[in-house]
């Protein structure tokens, strides 16, 4: 499954630690935004300690994109999709 993945945190500590976990799975796009290509097992295992690093004042949005979806992303500077499957190669 590929995840985009967008927080903000204010709190440096913990803002910190959610960008050096998600860095562990995917790569980062934006300052606060992060592509991922995962398994379910995967995707399972990040969402738990994501939900560890997160308080109720952080926003956390993670957002789940096809296969048809991924194919149809535009990208205008930056790098390519934050993966190296043939299936998602637009």
């Amino acid at each position: 499954m590929f995840l985009v993945i967008a927080y903000d945190i204010s709190d440096d500590k913990r803002r910190l630690r959610m960008a050096k976990e998600l860095e562990r799975w995917g790569n980062r796009t934006q300052f606060s935004v992060f592509e991922c290509d995962l398994s379910e097992r995967e995707e399972r295992e990040l969402l738990a300690r994501l939900k560890e690093i997160c308080q109720d004042e952080d926003a956390l949005r993670i957002y789940r994109l096809c296969a048809e979806c991924v194919r149809k992303t535009t990208i205008i500077g930056g790098k390519d999709l934050a993966t190296d499957q043939d299936f998602y190669q637009i």
